[in-house]
């Protein structure tokens, strides 16, 4: 495909790749996220390859591998277009039936399709599934149905339509304002507003500035940046040089996990796609604006995640953070002025764009609007990634959405935001989804990570586990992280084995409040929310394992959990 040199060429294939697509015809889309790739969709999508071939069926039906559908406790997840036909749990075995029954004789096979664990329906269609009824995919939705390396897939759902629009319709501070008006927050953790970034970085002095996409996703269970980077690149991608030309910015990075190999390679493959049809490298489009992107992959540190840490990551140096009175948008990587989002940041913008900051504006609550992805994990029943309006209930989610905890136990509590989020306790399950609501609650939203625990988790066992984790990732630079927390992991842990006394908790609490006041950035500063979390909900937990000896959960192993029993 030569490049295209204008906005009417890029329509002009546009209408190429609908018109040589059929609405009616069969189409097979398979999961091929990490889950149901862990779960054996590498082996299913050899066999429909084979199967279709075998059967006397190509050219008749299509075939996807798609990103991550979000139901990863179904994996591997197939859905058959147009009617949405939904399979779960598939093998290879199964896929001989599937294409002559369901794609040859239009009959579906009930043994494959979702089980309502409340009412044992068979649901046959995706849409009716609960896991999914409940949700708002805005972001997500493409996941299902889009091949992430295909960028004429992009095309066809109106990808790159945003870009279109603001190179010819729009000036840099129009985009500015119109993100700005939709009140955006980063979905990275702080929730800061991503159009007043913009705007600070637009008029920050300097001809060389950068933008970022902040994909160093670290927090134990959590997948959302993942997911979406492997399932819909070009969306992110999108979002990226919109940001560049509002900002001024000609260069851009994607700064990704190295333990997230799917996404480095499909953001590579998108690049490539982008800059082979013009919409990326010098004069894009014909609009006389140039940007290039690489990517950078990070080498794990938890730490990265922080800007500067991440920044200076791309530079060379270790990743460690610098004193947050110095801004990145005035001076970032390489000290110019750098605007960094995360991925679901800049997957919200070209859907801001095209429909507009009215529209976004609506949805969510008066302080957070859109959308939020969320990783739902731990004593859970429908484990994976949701996405609902900003606003909703912690109960709608876990139960409506993820069905509740399993096994007939009880709900304890839900941990949100990371190992810098809290602990939060089943009287506040009514409590609305958003950033400042969660904060209130003694929580975050962070990055979108969403652990469930059941009756039998201890709270002491779960703020040593984070502790632990945060230990080993403190980059070690300033003291109040590097020996503080490493003091209250120690204080914990004598705790957990029955060696707590009297004084701890307020130890605890002065190391608490000695980290959140002068640790450098956001992991030390954050480090003691599950503790003080856990503290002011599950306090008597605390005392009784230090007054009585005694693991109110039974599980830890030093006192007699259920281990020695």
């Amino acid at each position: 495909m030569a490049r295209l040199n204008s906005v009417a060429e890029l329509e002009e294939l546009r209408k190429s790749i609908l018109s040589a697509r059929d609405a009616n015809k069969p189409c097979i889309t398979l999961c091929n996220g990490s889950t149901c790739h862990a779960s054996g969709s590498k082996e299913v999508a050899a066999s429909i390859k084979e199967e279709i071939i075998k059967q006397g069926l190509s050219g008749k039906v299509d075939f996807r591998k798609t990103g991550c559908h979000g139901f990863c406790e179904m994996g591997p997840i197939m859905v058959i277009y147009p009617e949405k036909i939904f399979y779960t749990k598939l093998k290879p075995e199964d896929v001989p039936e599937i294409i002559s029954q369901t794609i040859m004789e239009k009959k579906v096979i009930e043994r494959l399709l979702y089980t309502d664990p409340g009412t044992h329906e068979k649901i046959v269609h995706e849409p009716e599934i609960p896991f999914y009824k409940n949700q708002m995919r805005l972001v997500l939705g493409p996941n299902g149905s889009i091949d992430p390396k295909s960028i004429d897939d992009y095309l066809a759902i109106g990808g790159y339509s945003a870009l279109v629009k603001v190179l010819t319709q729009m000036t840099p501070e129009q985009v500015v304002e119109e993100v700005k008006e939709s009140k955006l927050r980063g979905r990275g953790g702080a929730g800061f507003p991503a159009g007043i970034k913009w705007e600070g970085a637009r008029k920050a002095p300097g001809d060389l500035k950068y933008v970022l996409v902040n994909a160093d996703e670290g927090d134990p269970g959590a997948y959302m940046d993942g997911g979406l980077l492997e399932g819909n690149p070009h969306s992110v991608l999108e979002g990226l040089i919109i940001g560049a030309y509002a900002t001024g910015s000609h260069e851009g990075y994607f700064y990704i996990r190295h333990e997230y190999p799917m996404a480095v390679e499909n953001v590579h493959i998108a690049i490539k796609q982008a800059e082979e049809y013009g919409l990326l490298g010098k004069n894009i489009l014909g609009s006389g604006f140039d940007l290039i992107v690489k990517v950078h992959e990070g080498a794990g540190a938890y730490v990265c995640g922080e800007s500067f840490a991440l920044m200076t990551s791309i530079e060379g140096k270790p990743g460690e953070p610098r004193p947050s009175y110095i801004l990145p948008i005035f001076k970032g990587l390489w000290n110019r002025p750098s605007v960094l989002n995360n991925v679901e940041t800049w997957s919200n913008v070209p859907l801001i764009i095209n429909k507009g900051a009215d529209w976004y504006a609506q949805i969510g609550t008066e302080t957070s609007k859109g959308t939020k992805i969320f990783s739902l994990v731990g004593n859970i029943t429908n484990t994976g990634l949701v996405e609902v309006p900003m606003g909703t209930t912690l109960r709608d989610i876990i139960y409506k959405i993820g069905g509740g905890i399993p096994g007939g136990k009880k709900f304890k509590a839900v941990q949100t935001g990371g190992p810098a989020g809290g602990c939060l306790p089943e009287h506040m399950l009514d409590l609305e989804v958003g950033y400042d609501e969660l904060k209130k609650s003694g929580s975050m939203m962070g990055s979108g990570g969403m652990v469930v625990m059941d009756e039998d988790t201890c709270m002491v066992d779960v703020v040593k586990y984070y502790l632990e984790f945060l230990t080993d990732e403190s980059c070690g630079k300033c003291v109040p992280c590097r020996e503080g927390i490493r003091q209250m992991l120690k204080t914990i842990t004598n705790i957990t084995q029955g060696k707590g006394k009297e004084g701890d908790i307020e130890l605890l609490e002065e190391l608490a409040k000695l980290a959140s006041n002068v640790a450098l950035c956001g992991l030390g500063k954050g480090a003691p929310s599950p503790f003080l979390s856990t503290l002011k909900y599950f306090r008597n937990e605390y005392e009784a394992h230090i007054k009585e000896k005694r693991c109110t959960a039974l599980s830890c192993k030093e006192r007699g959990g259920k281990e020695n029993e």
